[in-house]
């Protein structure tokens, strides 16, 4: 509807301005002013379609922000209306004044709609500013779900198909509201499409994580038409939203990272809440497989940490007590080194 009133505006101030310039033509045994009529209009209907669009591309994330907008940023956005039509009534009054009234009436009213409309973003993003410049202190956010915004957990593929969100949510370590955007649901039905048995595998789970949260999860219909690839969508739609971004991809968590957007690990969750395992503990740990270098057995405890166990290759299905030589950390979660419990014994 904003594209096409906008195009409507601009189609009807250029078929104007077309009109004029045919008349002026006509006058001095040109061609007919309709001719300028219509080629303004066809001009017009073009670039009004660009312009319309070009503007609506800018306010993609108008939906989320009504959503989520906090009484504060409420206030300063109608201040900010105000504001832009104001400035837009002194622009356009030139307009009016200095064109034919066919085309100096559009373009006003086009100059104010765009100016009202920016006016609202500006002062609503930048509500705690202007607050506090009148003496007022703007409720905040807090990491609780108390009173003021409510915090927004922004969810990615690896996570949903991961799992561990809904176990969090379930404890109530995720207090606040839990989006998912469309893009990503898409893209998860992709791969519960796929001709592949582990991707198929793998989506399918990434629905049923979501089917299983059922009304804790809201599906949101905000889309980056400016980006193609998904993770550059989740970062530019938490960065607009403010909201903290779960995922188990460790790249994917470092960018947002880099451009100050809050993320929750999910795999760096795992890791803290894992049991205290430190040098010289003994433990017990059943050896899977071989490790990546000679002689080396490598099993798992029952948190999913990686084991690995000098000259354990030959007791392969077997459980050892193993006594633990190294811990390292690495992009994944924790890893182990150890020995065998009875070359000290």
């Amino acid at each position: 509807m904003l594209v096409e009133a906008i195009r409507f505006l601009v189609t009807l101030a250029i078929t104007a301005l077309g009109f004029g310039l045919g008349t002026r033509l006509a006058e001095e045994g040109g061609s007919e002013p309709a001719i300028g009529a219509v080629v303004g209009a066809g001009i017009g209907y073009v670039l009004g379609g660009v312009v319309g669009r070009t503007f609506r591309s800018r306010l993609t994330g108008a939906g989320t922000f009504t959503r989520r907008v906090s009484g504060h940023e409420l206030f300063a956005g109608a201040f900010g209306v105000l504001v832009g039509l104001f400035i837009g009534a002194v622009v356009g009054v030139p307009l009016v004044v200095f064109l034919p009234p066919a085309a100096g009436w559009p373009l006003a009213a086009l100059v104010v709609l765009m100016l009202s409309v920016v006016g609202a973003r500006l002062f609503a993003a930048r509500a705690g500013d202007l607050l506090r410049v009148v003496g007022i202190s703007p409720i905040t956010a807090d990491c609780t779900g108390g009173e003021g915004e409510e915090r927004i957990f922004l969810v990615d593929t690896s996570a949903a198909i991961d799992g561990r969100v809904l176990h969090l949510n379930r404890a109530g370590l995720m207090s606040g509201r839990i989006e998912i955007p469309a893009f990503v649901v898409d893209e998860l039905q992709m791969l519960a499409d796929s001709g592949e048995r582990s991707v198929r595998r793998r989506g399918r789970r990434g629905l049923e994580v979501l089917e299983a949260m059922g009304r804790a999860v809201v599906v949101i219909e905000d889309d980056v038409p400016e980006f193609e690839d998904v993770d550059a969508k989740l970062v530019a739609l938490a960065a607009r939203s403010g909201a903290t971004l779960v995922t188990t991809d460790f790249n994917l968590a470092k960018a947002a990272g880099i451009r100050g957007i809050p993320t929750l690990n999910l795999n760096h969750v795992s890791d803290l809440l894992q049991p205290t395992v430190a040098v010289g503990d003994k433990i017990s740990v059943e050896i899977s497989k071989p490790g990546s270098e000679p002689g080396q057995g490598v099993g798992f405890l029952d948190d999913g940490t990686m084991v690995v166990v000098e000259e354990a290759y030959s007791s392969l299905g077997s459980t050892l007590d193993v006594v633990i030589s190294g811990v390292t950390r690495t992009a994944v979660g924790r890893m182990l080194f150890g020995r065998r419990f009875e070359e000290d014994s």
